[in-house]
């Protein structure tokens, strides 16, 4: 009985880091498939509403799915890798500040790709 729950904890920890691993920016595909589009999908909803929220709404969505995705990450593979009890794996602050570090600088190479209009709401596409 106790090895079912440290398998089933493993199997948890795994799960967690891999969804984490497809929100995080550590893979090619990352970007162009899950986390531009979701922040995409976020800002152009709200900039049905207000066009000049577009940006902020990308970046902050941008940054939050890289940031949950490394926290994902992190967490689901102390989980699967712990031989201790799976209730005691912590995620540091230590953690934190480099998971948003990392974050914030793929962040700022979004806003850099939205500032050269390379990425931009639907209808301005059709403006130029």
């Amino acid at each position: 009985m106790n090895n079912l729950k440290a398998y089933y904890e493993r199997l948890k920890g795994s799960t967690i880091a891999c969804i984490g691993f497809i929100l995080s920016p550590l893979s090619w595909w990352n970007d162009p498939f899950v986390n531009i589009p979701i922040a995409y999908s976020l800002a152009w909803l709200v900039s049905f509403h207000n066009q000049r929220a577009f940006l902020p709404v990308f970046v902050s969505s941008y940054l939050a799915t890289n940031v949950l995705g490394l926290m994902l990450l992190h967490i689901g593979i102390r989980k699967a890798l712990s031989k201790a009890d799976a209730q005691k794996v912590r995620y540091r602050t230590k953690d934190f500040l480099k998971d948003l570090a990392i974050s914030i600088f793929y962040t700022l190479l979004i806003v850099a790709l939205v500032k050269l209009k390379i990425i931009q709401p639907l209808h301005e596409y059709r403006r130029t």
